[in-house]
């Protein structure tokens, strides 16, 4: 049924290969065409819009906003709310006090969380009452793939460092992990801004790297598995940091069995993302599951073996290795949705 906005009409084939369909005449009238003006002609998913190209506009985005603060303000609300700002997509972003100064503390905050957390961004101006910054990188620079290979790449690395810390007790070793889990903060949050960006344009999703906007929203729940992971490998350090003396060899080596397991069921998680294998990801549902049987029969072999003093800690250690193994199963499973069409036969 047409509605009053709409008309159906035959596309027509002339010449060799073009094909051509008329508008309606009212449209033209309207919009102030006539032959010869240009139309832009533009596919959104299953649809072909036509724009007027002196009417076509780029996409809208959040240029400056400015968060207006007091001295009693804590310095952790500060930083969520321009956390959220950035993640919507402003450009700029002043911290602004009316007639008292910005406190040390909150300075040094907004410093430290431009430094630590968001990719591309930095302080461009300052003030006693105002500091501005600015996000200066683009979005074709640093596609959300590379970034969210980076991440996988930093949490790997992050839960094979927090094991070889508990092999050989290296509390130095397990305060560098505990300190690069802000690495995977700041690409998380980057990644985050580019997909809520891309959203609302064909064209950022495009440079971003993405193909369609139903990806955003996985891609939004695969980064939050990857920073959990990272999360775990911190957790696992942190463990390790409190531990009174290594672990026997029999623990270490069902450690050592577990995490290995983890490990291997993540980065093939990662590698069915990247490569869309559909078959690859169901394969490591199914396989993932057996990490629970892992843990409880290496928790039976090795009660023994551990000094109650020991012991909480190294249940918190293998709990988070197995809670590694099912978040990557849980993007396995984001990788079957983003891929289901590769099973649907026509």
């Amino acid at each position: 049924m047409e509605h009053s906005n709409e008309e159906i009409r035959k596309i027509q084939f002339t010449g060799k290969s073009t094909y051509i369909v008329s508008l309606p005449k009212r449209w033209v009238t309207l919009l102030g065409l006539k032959a010869g003006s240009q139309i832009i002609v533009s596919q959104q998913n299953s649809s072909l819009i036509l724009t007027p190209k002196e009417m076509a506009k780029p996409p809208t985005r959040p240029v400056e906003a400015t968060i207006k603060i007091s001295s009693k303000d804590h310095p952790d609300m500060i930083a969520r709310a321009i956390v959220s700002l950035y993640l919507v997509g402003y450009n700029y972003i002043k911290v602004q006090t009316k007639d008292e100064r910005i406190s040390v503390q909150q300075r040094n905050a907004i410093k430290e969380l431009t430094r630590k957390k968001l990719v591309g961004t930095e302080v461009i101006a300052e003030s006693p009452n105002e500091i501005k910054l600015q996000v200066l990188i683009g979005y074709p620079e640093l596609s959300v793939e590379d970034a969210l290979r980076r991440i996988c790449l930093i949490s790997a690395s992050m839960h094979d460092d927090a094991i070889q810390a508990l092999k050989t007790l290296d509390k130095n070793l397990a305060q560098e992990i505990i300190n690069l889990d802000d690495e995977v903060d700041r690409f998380s949050l980057y990644i985050i801004r580019q997909l809520k960006a891309s959203v609302q344009s064909e064209k950022i999703l495009k440079d971003i790297g993405l193909s369609q906007p139903r990806d955003c929203l996985g891609y939004r729940v695969i980064v939050k598995f990857v920073e959990r992971i990272a999360d775990h490998a911190t957790k696992i350090a942190e463990n390790v940091m409190h531990l009174k003396e290594k672990p026997s060899e029999t623990v270490l080596q069902k450690i050592s069995e577990m995490s290995t397991f983890a490990k291997n069921v993540f980065n093939d998680s990662i590698k069915s993302l990247f490569k869309k294998d559909y078959t690859l990801a169901d394969n490591i549902v199914s396989k993932a599951r057996t990490i629970t049987t892992l843990e409880a029969e290496a928790m039976r072999e090795i009660r023994t073996e551990i000094k109650q003093i020991d012991i909480s800690n190294i249940r918190m250690i293998m709990e988070s290795i197995r809670r590694t193994a099912e978040y990557a199963s849980d993007i396995a499973e984001i990788v079957l949705n983003l891929n289901i069409n590769q099973k649907i036969t026509m």
